[in-house]
């Protein structure tokens, strides 16, 4: 199941980095499908074990949400794993973007 190895991959990437979803679709062997990443990650349950919150999208974004406060409940995540923000709201992917083997 794709979902089952975008889990996976998601899983990999250590507190305190990050990843595209991208990224992740390259990695679980669905290159430019990084929608599905995001459709499976959408699927989990509150109770998940896989880190969603370290995917975000190519320009070092939170991705928008159906439920609004879901974004800032992100970046909550992220910041408490030493994730920094721009003044902008972006991730600077040069220092924290993982570099899980492709």
């Amino acid at each position: 199941m794709d979902a089952e190895r975008i889990y996976a991959v998601v899983r990999r990437i250590p507190k305190g980095r990050v990843a595209t979803y991208g990224q992740i679709a390259r990695l679980a062997g669905l290159e430019r499908h990084a929608r599905q990443v995001g459709y499976a990650l959408n699927r989990l349950s509150d109770d998940t074990d896989v880190p969603w919150h370290r995917v975000i999208n190519a320009q070092g974004g939170i991705s928008p949400r159906a439920i609004p406060d879901d974004g800032r409940y992100q970046r909550i995540l992220l910041a408490g794993e030493g994730v920094r923000f721009t003044p902008a709201g972006r991730v600077p992917l040069e220092r924290y973007q993982w570099k899980g083997a492709t």
